[in-house]
């Protein structure tokens, strides 16, 4: 081979391997596909079936979920369906799997690698969920090296760039939210979310957060404009140090927590909501806790999210929410508002109009969310043929 041949063969060679490198080098995991996502909540004994559902989820085109742990039934029902799924790694886990990553192993090779291997988007594991912040103090230590561990467990089996490690939080990390550019992480929080941040940094996880406007209205509806949380008009809020001017409390809330993450050394870290949605009924010291608010505040989000745009505070940066829930969850503890977060009912018909079409309409769910209408339509051809012939 002349040296000009051997000259342009390794420049070929180089080119694809800086190619590869590239390749490999800029694979992360996408949790998220597009900005809409539901939280399928199961604390309930009046559910239908997970296939039921995905059924259900296709038709109202909804391409993101999240559960709260790793069940197989639901993981075996979302087989081929191309819809992408956040799984929960328990918080009842989190001190086995901060151990040792062997034990991490073992639950990832249960609860997730079959089911990918299988035809299931699992996109994401959640390790814990609202950790820092919490009562259960214990917990705060164990989160990062669970979350760790996890991560090393996928990737030891090939699947880290495929299924994103994260961890959402309640409000309840954050002190001095108010204006947004104020917002800093709580002092006693700091020293365990810096070092977990740093982690889902070198990784390239989100800060996953749960926002309810309809939280901090209950909690403070004399001072706290209605219009402001359920995205209705209103003269809003103004944040005379970044001077931009807010007209909803959801993307305050989301800003707020970029605030945070600035002030903490993670100005780029992108930011999911996790959590958000309305309760369409309470208790009567459950200010706002309606099916007009709640119908009012998810069709306003959802036509918000479709926009695909940023908050003021981070223009270039389309927030993406997963609604919290698809269901009522009856089972659930706690004041009434906590059962009624659902866009649905069990039977597959929506809960109130947003824009989605259930499964079901109303001549339809006394027969239940498995039946079909034609099965209906047949059903009573049959019935009627029958009683003609006995007439």
């Amino acid at each position: 081979m002349h040296s000009s041949e051997m000259k342009y063969s390794c420049m070929v060679r180089s080119t694809f391997f800086l190619s590869l490198l590239f390749l490999f080098a800029s694979q992360t995991a996408v949790a998220f596909i597009g900005t809409y996502g539901v939280n399928y909540g199961r604390i309930a004994d009046n559910l239908p079936s997970p296939e039921s559902v995905a059924t259900l989820l296709k038709s109202a085109k909804i391409r993101n979920i999240r559960i709260y742990d790793a069940d197989h039934s639901v993981l075996t029902a979302f087989r081929n369906t191309g819809i992408e799924i956040i799984v929960g790694l328990g918080n009842e886990f989190l001190k086995d799997i901060s151990v040792a990553e062997d034990r991490a192993m073992t639950w990832v090779k249960e609860n997730v690698e079959p089911f990918i291997r299988g035809g299931t988007r699992i996109s994401g594991i959640a390790v814990g969920n609202e950790i820092l912040g919490g009562t259960t103090i214990e917990l705060w230590e164990v989160l990062l090296p669970a979350a760790k561990n996890v991560y090393y467990a996928l990737r030891r089996l090939g699947l880290h760039n495929m299924v994103e490690v994260s961890s959402p939080h309640s409000e309840a990390v954050f002190q001095n939210s108010y204006p947004p550019s104020s917002c800093t992480f709580r002092d006693d929080v700091a020293p365990f979310m810096k070092p977990l941040l740093t982690f889902f940094w070198q990784i390239g996880s989100p800060f996953y957060i749960n926002a309810y406007p309809f939280l901090a209205y209950k909690s403070d509806s004399k001072e706290i404009d209605l219009n402001y949380a359920i995205f209705e008009h209103t003269k809003g809020i103004y944040d005379p140090k970044t001077k931009l001017h807010y007209d909803n409390m959801f993307d305050a809330m989301v800003d707020a927590s970029y605030a945070a993450l600035e002030k903490a050394g993670f100005p780029k870290v992108q930011v999911i909501v996790s959590e958000t949605g309305w309760a369409s009924k309470g208790d009567p010291d459950e200010a706002g806790a309606s099916v007009k608010n709640a119908r009012t505040y998810n069709r306003n989000l959802k036509k918000r999210l479709k926009k695909r745009k940023g908050t003021p505070y981070r223009p270039n940066m389309a927030v993406k929410a997963y609604v919290f829930a698809l269901f009522n969850e009856n089972l659930k503890p706690g004041p009434t508002s906590e059962r009624n977060f659902g866009l649905f009912k069990p039977d597959g018909s929506i809960a109130y109009d947003i824009g989605f079409k259930g499964l079901k309409d109303s001549s339809a769910t006394r027969c239940g969310f498995g039946t079909s209408l034609n099965a209906l339509v047949s059903a009573c051809v049959v019935m009627f043929l029958l009683l003609h012939r006995l007439v």
